[in-house]
């Protein structure tokens, strides 16, 4: 028997894998069919203290190896997510689901968790320091002391599981630092990356760019980042307290790029730019290819070969 279920943050879950916050997460419907898939889990979109229209089309283009994007954070408001949430908790009490939250402030952090804690969720919240795309906010996740800073009020206010999304880091100095941060909170995991921000795609047929704000800026995704995710996902698994869990993200398409991310030791793994060309069904595909490539090697359950990736002597 092949099994590809996983533990994090305490829960346990059937499936290691899950859809990225951001896609078939905006409002009930798409939930609906990531609950109904063979995911593990769903996570919500990153919820703002206020609903929000997110940025103008075109905001999202495929493209040869994987996708630009700049959303700027459209979704329904935490409150939305919370009822929906509530609603699934109570029709299959046994399954465990993420709600992602990101506030544009130290306060709208500590209001979003005070809504979460009032509310009757019992989940694990994720805490996006990296969305790359609304235009005149930086990503907290490259502000080193701006993430203590959020971090150690966070955890005065909010007792429950919690992690942070991270953008994608390029310096092993920053590795360091980062880590020595998460380090100093009780933290269940961290989860990288996120896109790679401000990529550009031209059309060259019409001499423009493919999406409208911020000049055609916007955050790349697929298969373009998945050795620099690999590498965030192996550096941060190396570096981080045990009880720190990783989930990994980025150019998941296939069950070898879900293998490629738990031997860099990842517990989890979200799909993003695949999910959105394919819709939910991807999961089924993926989690056939993994359980092939764990019999090919002999592997029954992914603690079997977790964070074990070797080294050239």
């Amino acid at each position: 028997m092949i099994s590809t279920e996983t533990t994090l943050a305490g829960y346990h879950f059937d499936n290691c894998f899950m859809n990225a916050a951001g896609v078939y997460c905006y409002d009930a419907a798409e939930l609906n069919q990531v609950q109904a898939s063979m995911a593990g889990t769903f996570v919500t979109k990153s919820a703002t203290v206020m609903p929000r229209s997110g940025n103008p089309e075109p905001r999202y283009q495929p493209t040869r190896l994987g996708s630009i994007n700049s959303m700027g954070l459209p979704n329904e408001g935490l409150p939305y997510y919370l009822d929906y949430v509530s609603q699934q908790q109570k029709a299959v009490p046994d399954k465990t689901y993420f709600q992602s939250i990101t506030g544009f402030n130290i306060e709208e952090d500590e209001q979003l968790l005070a809504q979460i804690s009032a509310s009757d969720f019992k989940g694990v919240v994720e805490l996006n320091l990296s969305c790359p795309n609304v235009p005149g906010k930086p990503q907290t996740g490259y502000d080193f002391e701006m993430v203590e800073r959020i971090l150690t009020r966070v955890f005065t206010v909010y007792h429950g599981p919690l992690g942070v999304k991270l953008p994608p880091y390029f310096d092993i100095v920053h590795f360091d630092q980062m880590a020595a941060i998460l380090n100093q909170f009780p933290l269940a995991f961290v989860n990288s990356v996120n896109s790679i921000g401000n990529g550009l795609k031209i059309d060259v047929a019409t001499e423009r760019v493919v999406i409208k704000t911020k000049h055609g800026f916007g955050g790349i995704g697929g298969d373009y980042i998945k050795p620099t995710a690999l590498a965030n996902v192996h550096a941060f698994y190396q570096r981080l307290n045990p009880a720190i869990q990783i989930i990994g993200t980025g150019g998941i398409k296939s069950g070898q790029d879900a293998f490629e991310h738990i031997l860099c030791g990842a517990s989890m793994v979200q799909v993003g730019t695949a999910l959105q060309k394919e819709g939910p069904i991807i999961f089924e595909r993926l989690t056939r290819e993994l359980q092939t490539i764990m019999a090919q090697k002999g592997y029954t359950k992914l603690s079997d070969f977790r964070g074990k990736l070797q080294y050239l002597d």
